[in-house]
């Protein structure tokens, strides 16, 4: 069966008989998941969410419900479920559970026929009138999924094909043809960081915004249920007040993936609530575009856990799904890669616990021995664990993810069971993602394509606005990994391009962020107008979430002014300009109202963002690196703290020469300093030269960097000297002769009192 299912609620005639009772349970309606997930991803692959058994090979608790029966009986049974491994013809059955009806188990063992989502009969179980419960029962942990449960009284097979199915289970579930009607200024349909921040920067700049998210977290990748730690630089460049709404929003997650509560789901939803202009739809899944001529008019979207259809209806929209799905059911022009696209990942964490942990074995996982992986260090399987490169991203993201899974299983049963099991006694596995991190799919196309030769010519563009400051960072199969499945490898390297600013960032045009052909629909995340090569440096999620930004600030210019997308660019740059100047927390009511800017607005960053080290703002007379002339090859460093500003550049280059100017602001003597941080791989002998006009004066010829300086915050005094008001002072520091690396974060004139 699987075909892509397009629209879910289609016109049939019933399929329905009216003597006999014909009861269908989805799971995703019972009345307690248990420790059963919720999988919302590869709906349009396969037609309805389902209940994912993910307990890492230890079976999980039961998911019940009860159901009403009016006719006592005997009942066919039948629930809808695979054999997910049967595809490779993998050795084992991992998704096996069992259907208990009050109290009284079926037959049948589900989930170990066929390797496609269809019925498995369960035999003949007897039904109670009244009160009926029913029990879903994992027996491995190991991924087992159950789409529905049907119980009838015909002789009869459920219909499997995509367009009878989705019409046989609305008229069977009783849910009605006719949707709910909303009406927005603004639809933002996916609720990752990109979503995000489309849709709180729209409400407050006072549209009436709707947020449709298919899940029951927002972040997207960089939620609790993925873990990748948010990237890319914001609040820098010629708009540094861009990303400041995603400061508000973002994680601080130390690593990749990092743990439950690093990623504050819960801070992320509570944000969103907190706008009174916008409207917040968890669990809904868009299916469904409804079109004017060029324009979209409403889409369609079900609630996941009661099938009841909502019809979001508005003058713009935003796809933020990250597949382009919207653009793509509007006809909007797009393309994807053909072949080489970046895969998707599933990470996965482990620990040792303080005593010996069994792990089942594996034969249905990936064949694995401790070489064919790499080692999961820092008890974390990071970014790299990635497959997909030439699979549909689109037709067959579940067989990416549960590919994915076997590799990550396999990989943890030799470390358990093959020959990492003597150093491995106690590991056990604590999480593993069964939400796919995708990279690259559909890519909607803009009035303006962004490529790589524009992002390293540095190519300006009038409406330049989203820093990106990622480098162009593509992935690829890592060959020394690839041997034993050439045609399905599962581990990446990662490949990154030179010629991105990324202090400073390279500015994305807005063009990018708007469909060239439906003339209402903007775009924000990885979907918008770029190259594959030009994907690879603007795809990280603060980045995604500064796209969002400008688009939010862009939908109320088109409402204010009752105009397009297009015509932003055309007739309202400045206007957009002067709106993406103002602070994230600046406020109107409605569109037309007068901006308000609150007190706790963030400070106004610089062009190379807010410092994330000392402020050299609250020491007197400090000049940071950033300001300082170098000469020769210099390296940037933030692993030694404190520093000021960004970080601090060292080098061993004999020709490398690092001079700072400071300048007196009144007559007097001051002390001259210079600030580092100590480490054994630095200079014990670093030459400093201090020079006042034509004069240079060598009043400490040398400096030690391997000990510590002589006073807090790493500054370290190289004499006294008398200026006066407004006279400059060169401080200059030098490579030759260091006898290691030359460290330098600043350099300072403290009055002397």
């Amino acid at each position: 069966m699987n075909k892509i299912i397009l629209s879910f609620f289609l016109l049939l005639t019933p399929f329905l008989g009216t003597h006999a009772e014909r009861i269908l349970l989805e799971t995703e309606a019972f009345s307690d998941h248990g420790g059963w997930k919720l999988d919302t991803q590869f709906i349009r692959e396969m037609g309805s969410p389902y209940l994912l058994a993910h307990g890492l090979g230890t079976p999980v608790q039961d998911a019940t419900t009860t159901f009403e029966v009016k006719e006592a009986g005997s009942y066919q049974l039948f629930a809808r479920t695979k054999d997910w491994v049967a595809r490779w013809g993998a050795k084992g059955q991992p998704g096996r559970f069992q259907i208990i009806i009050n109290g009284v188990s079926s037959k049948a063992t589900f989930g170990t026929r066929g390797a496609e989502w269809d019925w498995q009969g369960g035999g003949q179980i007897q039904l109670k009138k009244g009160k009926n419960t029913l029990v879903l029962h994992d027996l491995t942990g190991f991924n087992g999924r159950c789409d529905a449960i049907y119980l009838t009284q015909y002789k009869e097979v459920p219909p499997n094909d995509s367009d009878i199915l989705a019409e046989w289970r609305r008229e069977l579930l009783g849910i009605t043809k006719k949707p709910l009607e909303k009406k927005y200024d603004l639809v933002v349909i996916g609720g990752g960081y990109s979503g995000l921040g489309a849709a709180i920067s729209g409400a407050r700049m006072g549209c009436k915004v709707a947020l449709i998210q298919d899940r029951g977290v927002l972040g997207g990748n960089g939620s609790s249920e993925v873990r990748v730690w948010a990237k890319g630089n914001i609040r820098r460049g010629k708009y540094p007040r861009i990303g400041e709404i995603i400061e508000e929003i973002c994680d601080h997650a130390k690593k990749s993936p990092g743990t439950y509560e690093e990623f504050e789901d819960a801070k992320k939803e509570a944000i969103v609530r907190a706008e009174k202009n916008i409207d917040l739809q968890l669990f809904h899944h868009a299916f469904k575009v409804e079109k004017q001529g060029n324009k979209i008019s409403a889409v369609h979207a079900f609630n996941v856990q009661n099938g009841q259809v909502t019809r979001f209806s508005g003058p713009l929209f935003v796809d933020a799904t990250g597949h382009g799905t919207i653009g793509f059911l509007a006809g909007a022009d797009h393309t994807m890669t053909e072949k080489g696209r970046m895969g998707m990942s599933n990470m996965w964490a482990w620990a040792n616990d303080a005593s010996e942990v069994s792990y089942p074995e594996t034969p249905w996982a990936l064949d694995l021995n401790m070489m064919d992986f790499p080692y999961p260090r820092a008890f974390h399987g990071q970014w790299f664990w990635e497959s997909g490169y030439d699979k549909d991203p689109l037709g067959d993201a579940e067989g990416i993810r549960d590919w994915n899974l076997r590799a990550v299983f396999g990989a943890f049963n030799a470390m358990k069971n093959r020959d990492g099991a003597d150093k491995h006694k106690n590991a056990k596995l604590t999480w593993v993602a069964y939400i796919g991190g995708p990279r690259e799919s559909r890519r909607l196309l803009g009035d303006v394509i962004l490529t790589e030769e524009d992002i390293v010519s540095k190519r300006e563009f009038p409406d330049g606005c989203v820093p990106s400051t990622w480098s162009i960072d593509l992935h690829y199969p890592k060959k020394q990994y690839a041997q034993k499945f050439p045609d399905n490898p599962f581990i990446s390297y990662a490949v990154h391009g030179k010629g991105v600013d990324r202090s400073y960032g390279y500015p994305v045009p807005y063009r990018c962020f708007y469909s060239r052909n439906i003339e209402n629909l903007f775009m924000a995340g990885r979907c918008i107008s770029v190259t594959h090569e030009a994907l690879g440096t603007v795809r990280v999620m603060k980045t995604c979430g500064m796209m969002g930004e400008v688009v939010g600030r862009a939908a109320s210019i088109c409402i204010q002014k009752d105009c397009l997308p297009r015509d932003v660019y055309e007739s309202h740059l400045d206007d957009l300009i002067e709106l993406i100047n103002l602070p994230g927390k600046a406020f109107r009511p409605s569109v037309n109202d007068k901006i308000i800017i609150p007190d706790d607005a963030m400070e106004l960053a610089g062009p190379y963002g807010a410092p994330n080290g000392l402020d050299p703002k609250k020491f007197p007379g400090v000049v940071d690196d950033i300001q300082a002339v170098f000469k020769g090859r210099w390296t940037r460093g933030q692993g030694l703290k404190p520093y000021f500003s960004f970080g601090y550049q060292y080098s061993s280059d004999p020709e490398s020469i690092a001079t700072f100017t400071l300048e007196a602001p009144k007559a007097g003597q001051y002390d001259t300093r210079i600030a580092y941080q100590p480490h054994p791989n630095r200079g014990k002998s670093v030459s400093v030269d201090v020079t006042t006009g034509d004069k240079t004066i060598k009043m400490n010829s040398t400096v030690n960097m391997t000990q510590k300086p002589s006073f807090e915050n790493g500054f370290h005094s190289v004499g006294k000297i008398t200026l006066r008001k407004g006279q400059k002072v060169m401080v200059s520091l030098h490579a030759k002769g260091s006898q290691g690396n030359v460290h330098v974060d600043a350099a300072q004139l403290l009055p002397v009192d």
